[in-house]
């Protein structure tokens, strides 16, 4: 464990693309929203001014969700999850389109607004960061306080934040007190705070692996913290069960990488059952496409096109497999990606399920002009067609 001489923050935005979409609808704030849907699923205004929504009862195909509000998660519907599920449990939630323009608007905006505390911010993603506050004045809670401020003053949003010794411990903080949390992690804090933790919670532990750790007896992070390493190392391996020996100790050494110059933009999904190659092939293929999609979106608003592609699988027994493949011009395109990512694809022998597939560009350069527009991603994906998988 750290000696605290560190202070990481995590900081997440509540419920982001819903949040945005409140500001734009103030009326539906305390109902269940749920946003995903595509055209249909635009308000229609009404002569007298008004707006009438589309319900997610109403909706028809294979959509997932984006994100809910948490009046919609307490029904049940969370991000990945298909529509037509949501839709059994939360059938009277209203329904909105996903608006991505709007979504990086605002996180430019809170990003924006933490770059004038300091510039030791790591980018996570649209809608979260680490900050590094080691080197700022003032207690961790105070400087918390004045940017969750600064953050909402700014959008209109409200977002979370704790500020623990390493990034671990902040991410898993940042969840505890939510939404409009404000949590502050020590070594003395894991037992109380941590240990009771669902071990799903710690990030890096997937649907599979708490899986196969409930099959041991082992379902929170204080149980993880308390098992046998050798029993670990025989059903994780020596160096998967060596890392989750330290996380649920709460150790963690990473630092918060301020480097303007990625070597390589990457998403990856693990889904919360293994998935066949066939009988699975529509969610698979939205997947993956989803993922190259949201890649390219990555470039373009960092203002990078790379020429490396690559993918990895990782299969029900945990075998992790990559392939990658480079392009005569780099791209930015998610056409161009999907194409190139679907060559590798086709390079593996998908003869397991598959519990974690990812996407990746590599050897990045500075995007010389603007990014063409976008095009459809239609390109076939094994799973796409009649290739017969090898069961």
């Amino acid at each position: 464990m750290s000696s605290g001489i560190r202070r990481i923050a995590h900081l997440d935005m509540d419920a982001f693309y819903a949040s945005v979409e409140l500001l734009r609808y103030p009326e539906l704030r305390g109902q269940a929203v749920v946003i995903g849907g595509g055209r249909n699923a635009v308000p229609e205004l009404l002569p007298d001014g008004s707006r009438r929504f589309a319900r997610l009862r109403d909706y028809a195909g294979r959509g997932v969700v984006t994100t809910s509000t948490y009046e919609a998660r307490a029904l049940g519907v969370f991000s990945a999850m298909g529509m037509m599920k949501a839709a059994q449990l939360a059938p009277d939630a209203i329904l909105l389109p996903t608006d991505f323009d709007s979504y990086r608007h605002y996180s430019r905006l809170f990003k924006a607004a933490v770059a004038t505390f300091t510039q030791q911010v790591e980018d996570r993603g649209i809608d979260e960061i680490y900050i590094d506050l080691t080197d700022l004045p003032g207690e961790p809670r105070e400087i918390a306080a004045r940017i969750k401020r600064a953050v909402n003053e700014a959008t209109g949003l409200t977002c979370s934040i704790c500020v623990a010794p390493n990034k671990l411990l902040a991410k898993i903080g940042s969840e505890l007190d939510k939404p409009d949390g404000l949590t502050i992690l020590t070594p003395a804090d894991i037992p109380l705070r941590v240990w009771p933790l669902p071990v799903k919670k710690v990030n890096g532990i997937g649907p599979k692996a708490n899986e196969r750790l409930a099959s041991l007896g082992i379902t929170t992070v204080g149980e993880l913290a308390g098992a046998d390493l050798g029993l670990l190392q025989e059903h994780f391996g020596r160096s998967y069960s060596a890392w989750l020996a330290e996380v649920a100790q709460g150790y963690d050494e990473r630092p918060v990488v301020v480097s303007s110059e990625p070597k390589s933009m990457s998403r990856e999904t693990t889904f919360e059952r293994d998935m066949h190659a066939r009988q699975d092939r529509p969610a698979l293929s939205a997947a993956f496409t989803g993922l190259c999609a949201r890649v390219a979106d990555d470039l373009t608003r960092k203002g990078y096109v790379g020429r490396t592609v690559g993918i990895k699988l990782r299969f029900a027994d945990f075998k992790t497999v990559t392939r990658d493949v480079t392009l005569p011009e780099p791209t930015a395109d998610p056409t161009a990606i999907r194409r190139a990512a679907t060559e590798c694809l086709k390079r593996i022998v998908l003869n397991q399920r598959l519990r974690l597939i990812g996407v990746r560009v590599s050897a990045l350069t500075t995007a010389s002009a603007t990014s063409p527009e976008r095009m459809a991603v239609q390109q076939e994906l094994p799973f796409d067609g009649d290739r017969p998988a090898a069961y």
